[in-house]
């Protein structure tokens, strides 16, 4: 099974970002451990990460065809992209919604996801391992449904 990770604005910066939500693992040590849950999920992972709204709908929308799902942390563009909402709908790949933090116990404005509404579950407040969640309930789904 291939997956695309789809990392969305600042995921770079972490380690530096508000190390008391976050963190102070770096987005090095974010791809490594996706690649070690890929490696012992056994599936084939890409990932990738983009601070531009634009960039990360042109991710989804490439994803067609070559993935068979996706694992997404839109980031601050959970709260307010349409775009990504209508590119993963579009797509039509299964997809799980992560983040590091747990949304609903942050400002107002982080508790409600628009892009959700696209995906087929939603792993949020584990940290790092939100990713590994993410990956196993999405391996789970495409089990059930290939």
């Amino acid at each position: 099974m291939k997956v695309l990770v789809i990392n969305g604005p600042n995921l770079n910066m972490l380690g530096v970002r508000e190390p008391e939500i976050y963190g102070s693992r770096t987005y090095a040590d974010l791809e490594a451990k996706i690649m070690e849950d890929a490696r012992n999920l056994q599936l084939q992972v890409k990932v990738k990460q983009s601070n531009f709204e634009g960039e990360i709908v042109t991710m989804i929308q490439k994803a067609y065809g070559k993935y068979d799902g996706i694992v997404i942390n839109p980031a601050a563009y959970t709260h307010t992209s349409i775009a990504v909402l209508d590119a993963l709908k579009a797509v039509g790949l299964p997809a799980v919604e992560v983040h590091l933090s747990d949304i609903e116990q942050r400002e107002d404005f982080r508790k409600h996801s628009v892009t959700v509404a696209g995906c087929i579950a939603q792993v949020t407040g584990l940290g790092f391992e939100s990713y590994r969640e993410g990956l196993n309930k999405l391996k789970e789904y495409l089990e059930t449904t290939i």
